[in-house]
């Protein structure tokens, strides 16, 4: 049994989401600074730029998180590697090589609360359902999900552009049932949310910060020649085909 007092009931902090297992509080101040941080602190709070952290109920649903991404925990919590045997431990090492994540991604049992570190990022909540069980995330963002969902690299149609465009090969890929948390550089009110039925969308850089896995993911020639492509002073883009959503971000990071 366990009471926590001047947290989430601090008249400071707001739960700005809730979905599944997972809750993300706002600090709406940063009143942890001193006086020679007070101004630079009390304008960027006005510009939204606030400390976020994300409370996961282990008892809900088992809990898988970036590697370092635990702050603290109570009740009858329990941390685990995740991994199943050699076997998995090579396929998970093979995975978080390419897509840039950590090899080993730290599980939570029981029953209790899992805090987060706390972020300056834009926290957003996605469940996999609704984007047909099956969703790509951009390289980096992955935060934290529930255990059920499956990962895996998925690799990009067109091996050369990809290196061409200085882009991965590889993303991270969940399917399953359940919720994901990613650390955006953007708040989900500037996100734009694009659906495509059986059609294309090129977009000038990695602005995508999550997309259907039932879309093609290519990078190629903004033109259709060198000479177009150079004309239209844009090069190579990356290029969603077929049916789906995308997650757009409106500026680069």
């Amino acid at each position: 049994m366990y009471t926590i007092k001047n947290f989430e009931d601090n008249d400071d902090v707001i739960v700005k989401e809730q979905l599944g297992a997972f809750k993300v509080v706002e600090y709406k101040r940063d009143l942890s600074v001193d006086y020679t941080q007070a101004q630079s602190s009390y304008f960027a709070s006005e510009m939204n730029v606030r400390r976020r952290q994300v409370i996961c109920d282990v008892s809900q649903s088992d809990i898988t998180v970036q590697s370092g991404a635990m702050q603290w925990m109570i009740g009858d919590v329990n941390a685990t590697t995740g991994i199943k045997g050699a076997g998995d431990f090579f396929k998970k090492a093979i995975r978080g090589s390419v897509t840039g994540e950590s090899a080993i991604k730290p599980e939570y049992t029981g029953n209790g609360l899992l805090i987060l570190e706390p972020t300056y990022n834009h926290i957003i909540l996605l469940d996999v359902d609704d984007w047909n069980q099956e969703i790509v995330i951009e390289d980096g963002l992955f935060l934290a999900c529930d255990s059920e969902l499956k990962h895996k690299a998925i690799m990009r149609s067109n091996f050369s552009s990809a290196a061409a465009g200085g882009e991965g090969l590889f993303n991270l890929g969940l399917s399953g049932t359940g919720v994901v948390a990613l650390e955006s550089y953007v708040p989900r009110e500037e996100l734009i949310e694009i659906t495509l039925e059986n059609d294309v969308v090129k977009i000038d850089g990695n602005m995508a910060i999550a997309w259907s896995a039932s879309l093609q993911f290519t990078v190629e020639r903004s033109g259709k020649s060198l000479v177009g492509s150079a004309a239209s002073g844009e090069g190579l883009v990356n290029v969603y085909r077929g049916s789906g959503k995308i997650l757009m971000a409106p500026v680069l990071r």
